[in-house]
């Protein structure tokens, strides 16, 4: 009798000081095994010295390139100066050696971009610092204003040619292409963010695609020299044709 009612007691007192969990979370934390963590001197010094929350502490990810807007425009990324060439943040690429061809080919200081104003090139280009900022210039004023947000915006430029030494249209005897001198750039179709491609080609004679790509051949007419298109002439009826050859007449454009 005087058994049961020691346990009765010993129940009675466990339900006064509260429930079971309760006091185990009041139990003192075990002590480690021999050799099997570090002394307890040292616990205590590295757990004295750290914060409370230094335990949950990871390290900080690396900053992105921040955002800016402009003109109402979607956020674009703002670059700084490693990896970019022309002294200009966004046009991004590298330096490369310079090109020595024959027949008047070659470019002093070419560079090989692969990157514009946050628009991605779908192969480097090979051009000369002029013409790498007027397809900034371009892309700035014209494409992406044409374009807006469209499709989530302008996502990449279809490159059909750059440098490439070789006579205007590839025709046996015609002066050396503006391509051979690293002033050109051809490009055969735009894609937007969503995946959408403006072709040059199947785009030009559509009523909403060859709406925008219409607009956007004339918005490279003036920060460019020359601007052909497909009722150019046969030989561009599936790309732009973009260089920074100067006229005294001013912009030469079909």
């Amino acid at each position: 009798m005087r058994a049961r009612a020691g346990i009765t007691l010993a129940l009675a007192s466990a339900c006064i000081a509260g429930p079971i969990w309760a006091q185990m979370d009041r139990s003192p934390i075990p002590l480690p095994r021999p050799g099997t963590t570090a002394p307890l001197a040292r616990v205590a010094a590295v757990t004295a010295e750290a914060s409370p929350t230094a335990y949950f502490a990871s390290p900080l990810p690396k900053p992105r390139p921040k955002l800016r807007s402009q003109n109402g425009q979607a956020a674009q990324l703002s670059y700084g100066k490693k990896g970019s060439v022309c002294g200009v943040s966004d046009i991004r690429g590298r330096t490369i050696s310079a090109i020595r061809g024959k027949a008047g080919c070659g470019i002093s200081e070419p560079v090989e971009i692969t990157e514009v104003a946050g628009v991605r090139l779908s192969t480097p280009a090979i051009v000369d610092c002029t013409t790498a900022k007027t397809l900034r210039t371009w892309i700035e004023t014209g494409a992406k204003p044409t374009i807006g947000r469209l499709g989530g915006g302008l996502a990449e430029l279809q490159i059909a040619a750059s440098y490439v030494c070789r006579p205007r249209n590839n025709q046996s005897g015609a002066k050396i292409s503006e391509h051979g001198k690293g002033h050109a750039i051809d490009i055969s179709a735009l894609t937007l963010r969503n995946g959408k491609s403006l072709n040059v080609l199947t785009g030009w004679d559509q009523r909403v695609d060859g709406k925008l790509l219409r607009k956007l051949h004339g918005t490279a007419c003036g920060p460019f020299g020359t601007v052909l298109g497909p009722e150019s002439d046969r030989y561009h009826r599936d790309h732009f044709h973009f260089d920074t050859a100067r006229y005294r007449a001013g912009s030469y454009c079909r």
